[in-house]
């Protein structure tokens, strides 16, 4: 498939945090953009982007309907955290997003779906240690919340369509998302290792979250390929190595475990769409 063949993209959740910071990102970079959302807003909402409507994706008729005519879907549109529903809810409705989403690009004859999976079927909120860092993607599956299952069911349903109907999918299993307004809330908890234990000391600026959907929609790939994407480096003051060891004292430290270094390998990543980070709350 050749990039250049990717014309029109159609960006679920475009309303939500990552939607807001994926849909201007492709427009700039001459993408025709669609944006789908349950709360859309009621105009067009930037250059290059030609649309914004509403529409329920746990509705497989109106996910169809949307994405006639595309050439690519970036499939943002979920739950996005645990606790925000019940458990029931958040496992149910993702579910259904996952799977309409999935079945109604291959029966659109779309040309490749990127979709926003997710760092938490790791283990988050990590009651039980890592079995290794950095994290790559070989690392044992241990879902703990129904969002994480969630996250987990759609990895296994878009391989099986993949294999299916031959469309290249590709997975982004994203750290936490953070903006510029996040970090202006960081302070305290950075000397604290005990503090972000619960997403791992990890994160992902929403910039380098928009650059990934990009990257993924221009790569020669094939079948169903998952990755990790993350920050080069922890949300913590202290070096890497003494936060693992004070909370994790048993988590094996493979490889090259840099002075701040994340607790993600984004590896894989960087070889197959080209990803490598550009931004960190140190910077800021």
């Amino acid at each position: 498939m050749a990039a250049d063949s990717i014309v029109k993209v159609v960006v679920t959740g475009s309303s939500g945090k990552a939607g807001a910071a994926v849909m201007p990102h492709l427009a700039e970079t001459g993408f025709e953009v669609l944006g789908v959302d349950a709360h859309a807003p009621a105009k067009s909402c930037g250059k290059g982007i030609s649309e914004v409507i509403k529409a329920d994706l746990t509705n497989l008729g109106e996910t169809l309907e949307v994405f006639t005519g595309a050439d690519a879907v970036v499939h943002l549109a979920n739950i996005p955290i645990p606790g925000m529903f019940t458990p029931t809810r958040t496992f149910m409705e993702n579910t259904a997003m996952n799977y309409n989403v999935f079945t109604a690009a291959a029966q659109s004859g779309v040309k490749k779906v990127v979709w926003l999976s997710s760092d938490a079927i790791m283990g988050l909120p990590y009651d039980q240690p890592p079995k290794y860092v950095p994290i790559d993607e070989n690392h044992p599956l241990l879902p703990a919340t129904t969002y994480a299952l969630s996250k987990l069911t759609g990895e296994m349903i878009a391989e099986h369509i993949a294999r299916w109907s031959g469309i290249p999918f590709i997975g982004l299993r994203s750290c936490f998302l953070q903006s510029l307004e996040d970090y202006q809330c960081y302070g305290e908890f950075q000397n604290d290792p005990h503090a972000r234990r619960w997403h791992l000391w990890s994160y992902l600026d929403l910039r380098d979250m928009a650059q990934a959907c990009r990257l993924a929609l221009s790569a020669e790939t094939s079948g169903c390929k998952i990755m990790n994407i993350s920050a080069a480096d922890s949300v913590m003051n202290l070096p890497s190595r003494e936060v693992i060891a004070t909370v994790f004292p048993e988590t094996e430290v493979r490889g090259d475990l840099a002075d701040h270094g994340g607790f993600f390998t984004f590896a894989k990543a960087r070889e197959l769409i080209g990803f490598n980070p550009q931004y960190s709350w140190r910077n800021q």
